[in-house]
């Protein structure tokens, strides 16, 4: 079975460490580098340092990102301690893990929203779209211990 690790910033290693327990199986490690940060961080240099820029703003800042991303999955590989396939893309985050996710037999991600209490607040936007759209089977982790169940809000009053 394919098996795409979607690894974020934040919550990789939770993602990683469940996929770490599946066996039998080939592994993608997948980043996306949401193409807006590229435009703000090149548009936030160009801000401060003016628009009269002999050099390219833009490329620098893809190129820091790029770096990043590439230590991050290295990070990733050398965590579930197997051979994986380092999967680096740029775009629509939620677009692009659904696209990677293709071929796959089974997504792994962790919850990226609030993880002091039970509930939809707990997954972030990116992931609520690629966990309803998903084009395969999803594994949702906690990146940390899961709230006590006194955190589940009560039943609406009827």
């Amino acid at each position: 079975m394919d098996v795409v690790v979607w690894v974020t910033e934040g919550t990789w290693e939770a993602a990683v460490d469940a996929a770490r327990e599946l066996s039998g199986a080939e592994f993608a490690l997948l980043h996306v580098i949401d193409v807006n940060t590229v435009q703000a961080v090149a548009g936030a240099r160009a801000g401060l340092l003016g628009r009269g820029l002999s050099y390219d703003v833009g490329g620098t800042a893809e190129r820091v990102l790029a770096d990043g991303q590439s230590e991050l999955l290295a990070a990733a590989r050398e965590r579930l301690g197997r051979p994986a396939r380092l999967v680096a893309r740029q775009g629509r985050i939620e677009r692009e893990v659904i696209a990677a996710c293709a071929e796959a037999g089974l997504l792994v991600l962790a919850r990226d929203g609030d993880h002091t209490r039970l509930g939809p607040h707990s997954i972030g936007h990116h992931a609520r779209f690629v966990i309803d759209h998903a084009p395969c089977r999803v594994l949702l982790v906690w990146p940390d211990e899961p709230p006590d169940l006194s955190t589940v809000p009560p039943p609406p009053p009827h």
